[in-house]
C-alpha cells in the first residue's frame, strides 16, 4: 500500500489528508497529523472521500474519454482528443475574430487547482483579450471580497486558525458552523475547553448547532445583519467603549460612519431585527472587550454564506469588519475578521485574479499601472480594462445572444446558478458550449457540445489555498482514468492551438510541461503585491505548508494594517 500526502477537495478549511492507494485505486483516506489546519482531524465527508473513487463509481459516472455530440439533441459520441482540441480551439478563434473577444465567456470553479486557474486566466485575459472569465465562487465569496476591499483596501483576510485559541470572544454569523466547518468548529470546541471563559455570541435567524452552544444566540429578522452592526456599532459610541486611538491613527471616514449609526439605537434595532434590547447590548459589549483595568480582550468574527449570499452582501460584510475598526480587534492574536470559505481553493483563484473584475496578486483590473504589471509578466501589449460579466450576468448575456460560446470547467452551471430558465436558454442558444468535467451525468453535461473528461481528487497535482489563506500541496495518489487529463494541460493545449490562430509566429504564452512551471509564474506575479509568496517553491511546500502575511498599505480606504511577524 503507497500513501499520499495532499489536501480535502471538499470545504475551504483546508484539512490535510493521507491517501492510501494499491496500484491504480485510492482505498482508503484519513487525516494527515502533520497538517496545521486539521492535525489529523477529518469530517465525514473526507473521512468517506476513497468511497468518491471506488472503481464502480469511476465506471459508472466518470468521464473517460472526450465525447462530442455532431448536433444538438444526439448522444455524445467519442472523439479522439487532437480532434476536441482542435474544434475547441477552431471555433473560440471563429467566433473572437468575427464578433470580437467578449463574445466568449469562461466559467470556473472553487474546485480547481491555483495553476488550473492561472492558466484560465491568463487565456482568456491575456490570449483571448476579454475579461469574461468568473468563476462559481461568486456566488459564494463575492460579498467577502468586495467586503474587505472596502474596508481593508484589499481582499485578504487579515486573521487565522491560531486566532480560534486566543480569541476571548468569538461572534459567528451566518454560519452553521458545527454543521458545515465541523473540523474548524472542533478547533474552536477545544478553545473554549482550554478556556472556559471565551463567550460565543452567535447571529443567525435559525436554532442551528452552532446557535444551540452559544453562550448568546442573536436570533435576528433575515435581512436585517446590518441594522444589528450598526446599533453595536451605536452602544459602543453610548458607552465609550470604541478605540479612539486606533480610529485615529489607523482609519479614516469614521466621522460619516459615526453619524450615520446615530439613529440606529438597540431600542430601534431591537424593534427591526426581532431581539432583546439586553442582548444587543450584552453583544456590544463582550465585542468590545474592554476589562476593568482599560485592557481589551481579543474578539474573533468567523462568518460565511448567511452573510454573503444577501441582496445587501458586501454591506453585511463591511459593517461588520467596521466593528473591528472600531475597536482596535485586528491585527493582533485573537482579534480580526476571518470569512469562513465554502469552497477548497476559492481563495486561491481570488489570488490568481480568479473573478471577472480582478486581476493577479490582487491587482485591480480598474487600475492602468496594474495592468501593464500583469502586461509586461504575460509579455502581451496590454490587459483589457472593461470588466468582464460576472457570472449570473455572463448567462444573461448568453442568453440573449450577446455571448457566443461558453467554457465551462469543474462546476454544473444548470443545476447551480440561480435563475434556472435563463441559464438553461443560455445554454441553448449559445453557439458553443464546452464542458471541461470528470463527469458525465452532470445536469450541465446534457447542454455541452463537447465534453473534455478532467481529473478529479486524488489524481491532480498543485496548490489550493485554505481560508486563513495558507498554502497547500495537492499530490496525485493514482494516475487519471482513462483519457482524462489535468484541468491546466487541457487549457494550455487548446492555448496553443489558440496562439497559432490568433497571434501566429509569435513565442507561446503558455511554456508550460508542469504545474510547477505555472505555479512559477505565479509565484512571480506577487512580487511586491499584499499576497508576497515570491520564496516560496514546491520543495518548500514538500516540507510545510506554508501562510503568508496580510500586509495592505492602503493610501484610500478605512484601513492601514501591516504584518506584524504573527502570521
Amino acid at each position: 500500500m503507497a500513501e499520499t500526502r495532499s489536501t480535502c477537495p471538499y470545504c475551504g478549511v483546508g484539512c490535510g489528508v493521507i491517501i492510501q492507494s494499491e496500484g491504480t485505486q485510492i482505498t482508503g483516506v484519513r487525516g494527515d497529523p502533520a497538517h496545521p489546519a486539521n492535525f489529523g482531524r477529518l469530517c465525514t465527508k473526507g473521512s468517506t472521500l476513497h468511497l468518491t473513487a471506488a472503481a464502480h463509481v469511476t465506471r459508472q459516472v466518470r468521464a473517460l474519454q472526450p465525447l462530442r455530440r455532431a448536433v444538438r439533441g444526439a448522444p455524445l459520441q467519442p472523439v479522439g482528443w487532437e480532434a476536441a482540441l482542435d474544434e475547441v480551439a477552431g471555433r473560440f478563434a471563429d467566433i473572437v475574430q468575427r464578433d470580437g473577444p467578449d463574445a466568449v465567456g469562461l466559467y470556473l470553479s472553487g474546485q480547481l487547482l491555483t495553476e488550473d486557474y492561472y492558466v484560465f486566466n491568463k487565456l482568456a485575459k491575456g490570449l483571448l483579450g476579454t475579461n469574461n472569465v468568473d468563476t462559481n465562487s461568486r456566488l459564494c465569496m463575492s460579498s467577502a471580497v468586495s467586503g474587505y476591499k472596502r474596508s481593508l483596501g484589499a481582499d485578504a483576510p487579515p486573521a487565522c486558525y491560531d486566532d480560534l485559541g486566543t480569541a476571548q470572544t468569538v461572534l459567528i454569523t451566518g454560519s452553521n458552523m458545527a454543521w458545515a466547518h465541523p473540523v474548524l468548529f472542533r478547533r474552536l470546541e477545544d478553545a473554549r475547553a482550554a478556556n472556559p471563559a471565551q463567550k460565543w455570541i452567535v447571529i443567525d435567524p435559525r436554532r442551528t448547532e452552532t446557535a444551540a452552544v452559544a453562550d448568546l444566540h442573536l436570533q435576528l429578522q433575515p435581512g436585517t445583519d446590518v441594522v444589528l452592526h450598526h446599533a453595536l456599532l451605536h452602544l459602543m459610541l453610548w458607552e465609550g467603549l470604541t478605540d479612539i486611538a486606533y480610529i485615529a491613527a489607523h482609519t479614516t471616514g469614521f466621522e460619516a460612519l459615526r453619524d450615520r449609526v446615530r439613529e440606529f439605537t438597540p431600542a430601534h434595532a431591537a424593534k427591526v431585527c426581532g431581539l432583546k434590547i439586553d442582548d444587543i447590548v450584552q453583544a456590544a459589549r463582550w465585542f468590545a472587550g474592554v476589562q476593568p483595568d482599560g485592557t481589551r480582550t481579543p474578539t474573533l468574527s468567523l462568518w460565511c454564506q448567511g452573510l454573503n449570499q444577501s441582496s445587501s452582501g458586501t454591506d453585511n460584510n463591511a459593517t461588520l469588519i467596521n466593528l473591528h475598526l472600531a475597536t482596535g480587534q485586528i491585527g493582533r492574536p485573537g482579534a480580526g475578521p476571518l470569512s469562513l470559505t465554502g469552497q477548497p481553493n476559492a481563495m486561491g483563484g481570488r489570488e490568481v485574479g480568479g473573478l471577472a473584475t480582478q486581476l493577479s496578486a490582487h491587482r485591480d483590473l480598474d487600475n492602468p499601472l496594474h495592468r501593464a504589471e500583469v502586461a509586461a509578466l504575460w509579455g502581451v501589449p496590454e490587459v483589457p480594462a472593461t470588466p468582464g460579466k460576472a457570472a449570473v450576468r455572463m448567462f444573461e448575456a448568453a442568453a440573449d445572444g450577446e455571448i457566443k460560446a461558453l467554457w465551462i470547467a469543474c462546476t454544473n452551471p444548470a443545476q447551480s446558478l440561480p435563475d434556472q430558465a435563463t441559464v438553461r436558454r443560455a445554454l441553448q442558444r449559445a453557439e458553443f458550449v464546452v464542458l471541461q468535467e470528470a463527469y458525465t451525468h452532470t445536469a450541465t453535461a446534457a447542454y455541452a457540445d463537447l465534453l473534455l473528461p478532467a481529473s478529479s481528487w486524488g489524481e491532480k497535482q498543485g496548490t489550493v489555498t485554505n481560508s486563513e489563506r495558507r498554502i497547500s500541496r495537492v499530490r496525485a495518489a493514482i494516475a487519471p482514468p482513462g483519457e482524462a487529463r489535468a484541468d491546466w494541460a487541457i487549457a494550455v493545449a487548446v492555448a496553443r492551438r489558440l496562439e497559432a490562430r490568433l497571434r501566429p509566429g509569435q513565442p507561446t504564452l503558455f511554456p508550460y510541461d508542469t504545474p510547477e512551471q505555472v505555479w512559477n509564474e505565479h509565484r512571480d506575479s506577487t512580487r511586491g503585491r499584499d499576497l508576497d509568496i515570491t520564496g516560496l517553491s514546491y520543495a518548500a511546500l514538500e516540507r510545510q505548508p506554508q501562510q503568508w502575511p496580510f500586509a495592505a498599505d492602503v493610501a484610500e480606504g478605512t484601513a492601514r494594517l501591516y504584518a506584524d511577524g504573527r502570521f
